[in-house]
């Protein structure tokens, strides 16, 4: 059943007692699209207008790791880039069958570090015919904003969002009281789970692995220490939502799902003490460990720690006592503009 943007977890109403029930239109709506291209996963969401919102018509997401061996290098892989335009040739034949009117495809860090990234880019377009437009940090925070802001509680102090990604972290502060957030100041950290695990590297045992989750908090503190310092102060009652593979994960992980379910974790409030003790006891873990747990998996058991790292760090800077949950973001930040018809 497509979910309706608001409120994904609840169909349309019934027509009443002595209505006829609307007619399909699926075939006359225009259809739009948003692919985001990311460090570790690509995304796509095909959806049409419906009230002030949208219904999605049709998802796809695949973990391809772009990013993958990117910070050794400094290039993409031949083995990621392989993974991956087999995700996007799925995207392009989903795009043809529901006739999409109106597009949008992203890519973000991996293709904005990688030395090869243009040449990438321009074989995507040749083998899928999707066109990746390479966003900077900053248009890829406000789109995110864009996409998830309605799951901000209420309030009049600003806000944090972040979204933490395979190759980095954005940071948005924003301003709540106007009906579109304004964007007060944002930060580009360049670790995300991928770039994060892998310039930490491993480690064997309980201390060691204490070791380096330790490291991996200190680096994320580091390159956060700007952003930091021109934070407001004496917030009674700070607010923070993230959009994350990360934070929907351990959100998963708190409610004990045997699967993941979108409809139970988006825009879920979850204890930030909760979240801490999640990412304290997955750190302590080895990766069979992680493996067996249920929405983590062999697929997110070496990357997960690094999230939890990162998103620790995020609660140190910004200490709300809840975290807000959104399984939302970019691309819905796209199909928001693509629908109100802004300039891209």
């Amino acid at each position: 059943m497509p979910y309706r943007q608001g409120n994904p977890a609840r169909p349309a109403p019934a027509p009443g007692k002595g209505q006829a029930a609307p007619r399909a239109r699926w075939p006359e709506a225009r259809h739009y699209a948003a692919l985001d291209l990311g460090t570790n996963n690509c995304r796509l969401l095909i959806a049409r207008p419906q009230g002030d919102g949208f219904a999605v018509v049709d998802a796809f997401s695949r973990i391809v790791r772009l990013g993958e061996g990117l910070a050794a290098t400094g290039r993409l892989s031949d083995a990621a880039i392989d993974r991956t335009l087999s995700a996007l040739k799925v995207c392009a034949d989903k795009l043809k069958r529901r006739n999409v009117t109106l597009a949008r495809s992203v890519a973000t860090e991996a293709c904005r570090r990688a030395e090869n990234g243009p040449d990438f880019i321009a074989r995507a377009y040749a083998e899928t015919g999707i066109h990746l437009d390479i966003i900077s940090a900053e248009e890829e925070a406000r789109l995110a904003v864009l996409g998830c802001h309605v799951l901000i509680e209420p309030g009049d102090d600003p806000a944090l969002i972040f979204d933490i990604g395979g190759g980095s972290t954005e940071l948005v502060l924003v301003d709540t009281r106007p009906t579109v957030p304004t964007v007060l100041d944002w930060h580009s950290a360049p670790w995300g789970v991928v770039s994060l695990t892998e310039h930490a590297g491993n480690a064997e045992g309980t201390e060691g692995r204490l070791a380096l989750y330790n490291r991996m908090r200190s680096l994320v503190a580091e390159s956060f220490a700007g952003f930091a310092s021109r934070l407001p102060r004496g917030i009674d009652r700070p607010r923070l939502l993230g959009t994350s593979g990360t934070v929907t994960t351990l959100a998963s992980v708190h409610l004990g799902l045997s699967h993941y379910d979108r409809s139970q974790v988006d825009g879920l409030i979850v204890p930030a003490t909760s979240m801490r003790k999640i990412s304290a006891d997955l750190s302590r873990m080895d990766l069979s460990e992680r493996a067996t747990l249920p929405c983590i998996g062999t697929e997110r058991a070496d990357l997960v720690v690094a999230g939890c790292a990162i998103l620790e760090t995020i609660m140190d800077l910004w200490p709300a006592e809840r975290l807000g949950v959104a399984d939302r973001g970019i691309r819905e930040g796209i199909l928001r503009r693509l629908m109100r018809g802004d300039k891209l």
